[in-house]
């Protein structure tokens, strides 16, 4: 393949993936609820993982339920586009 094919391949790739994004993140901004419980998911992830280790277990459990939550709420702005 020709170098200026392949570079016209790559600028129709990259328009495409900018203009999909930009669709995407107005969709998710349109969701204050949701961006604010991701928010503070993941802020609640981070103080659960800087926190001191000798919880019984329960500290990485809290963790593994808020990374799912994490993710849970993610899908569910994503899916919400449709």
């Amino acid at each position: 393949m020709r170098t200026s094919v392949k570079s016209a391949i790559a600028a129709v790739a990259l328009s495409v993936a900018v203009a999909g994004g930009v669709f995407i993140g107005q969709a998710m901004a349109d969701q204050p609820h949701m961006q604010a419980a991701l928010a503070s998911l993941i802020e609640a992830r981070d103080q659960l993982a800087v926190a001191t280790h000798n919880k019984g277990g329960h500290r990485v459990e809290a963790l593994r339920l808020t990374n799912a939550a994490i993710a849970e709420v993610q899908a569910g702005m994503a899916d919400a586009e449709y």
